[in-house]
């Protein structure tokens, strides 16, 4: 039987229980008062009748606070509240999002659950906020091998318009951070390559006791000072590999550059700088949930949904591309 015939991906009811199982694992609380106690669990109650559906459509999930007397489904305090798309549509897009390696365009989402694009669009960008970790935990704790390197694509709004259009300075710019032992990526949308832009980045996320490993690209010169040891490959003479040393290497951070630019250029073919963010962090959120992690396309959704709480994106009208 095909994962795709699971009842939650197309029956409502299942979809909210499903749901409800990864949003509340303990029981359900109320998102209005936090109450965890005593939750009444209203069944049977039906929408206003309306032209479309004359006897009004079924409310599933539809529970009462016994404290604060409201009412809320498991909807409510998450990217998916207010939303018309079914749940169980929702649920689908997740797991679409989850599987492709490479992405999923809003195009291909809608031809898929038979919505809109404008809709596809923005549950897409919904469910990458769903994707942004909350996580600050330090790379290389353990003195450890973090990579660290920047990609460019694009062009950038704010760049100077004077600059030649070929010039990497005229590019959108990412710095990413993997951590070898781990196998965690983090990316950061950058304005430029200076040093005192990079710094902080670098303090922040990177232990002090870690091995920083990066090309030899001027900035870092600099800033590898602040780490227990620095290493460099210098790709403009043709060197990859540490001589005598095969673990000096960026060469994971170029395979995950890899895949990132194939997905921007091959699926979603444009990206807006201020929508950038979410995109890294979807790519970051699917290496960081990875099969070399043991984490298969099924836990990977799950995993997604369980990002969905305290958090809101409000639909305003851009250019609906991607």
């Amino acid at each position: 039987m095909s994962i795709l015939s699971k009842k939650f991906f197309h029956d409502e009811a299942a979809a909210f229980a499903k749901l409800e199982s990864i949003v509340w694992p303990n029981g359900p609380h109320c998102p209005h008062c936090s109450n965890a106690g005593k939750i009444y669990e209203l069944k049977g109650v039906r929408s206003k009748p309306s032209k479309k559906n004359p006897e009004g459509v079924e409310r599933h999930g539809l529970k009462k606070c016994a404290e604060c007397r409201k009412q809320f489904t498991v909807r409510v305090g998450t990217v998916f509240e207010s939303s018309h798309i079914p749940l169980h549509k929702w649920l689908q897009a997740a797991y679409l999002m989850a599987s492709s390696k490479k992405g999923v365009s809003a195009h291909q989402m809608h031809r898929a659950l038979e919505i809109t694009y404008k809709s596809a669009w923005f549950m897409a960008h919904r469910l990458r906020e769903a994707m942004r970790a909350g996580d600050l935990d330090v790379f290389g704790g353990n003195g450890g091998d973090v990579e660290v390197d920047e990609t460019f694509i694009g062009t950038d709004p704010d760049a100077n318009t004077d600059v030649k259009r070929k010039n990497t300075v005229q590019k959108m710019k990412v710095l990413t951070l993997v951590d070898r032992e781990t196998k965690q990526a983090r990316s950061v949308v950058i304005d430029d390559l200076r040093a005192k832009t990079i710094q902080p980045i670098l303090a922040e996320n990177i232990a002090k006791e870690a091995r920083l490993l990066t090309d030899q690209a001027h900035h870092y010169k600099t800033l590898g000072k602040g780490f227990a040891a620095h290493e460099s490959v210098n790709h403009g003479a043709g060197e990859y590999v540490g001589l005598g040393q095969p673990e000096i290497h960026t060469n994971t951070i170029e395979s995950y550059f890899s895949v990132f630019m194939r997905g921007i250029k091959g699926v979603y073919q444009h990206c807006a700088k201020k929508h950038l963010h979410r995109y890294m962090a979807e790519y970051d959120f699917r290496y960081n949930n990875g099969s070399a992690l043991g984490v298969e396309d099924m836990g990977r959704t799950d995993a997604m949904l369980a990002g969905i709480s305290g958090k809101r994106l409000t639909y305003q009208r851009s250019d609906l591309r991607g």
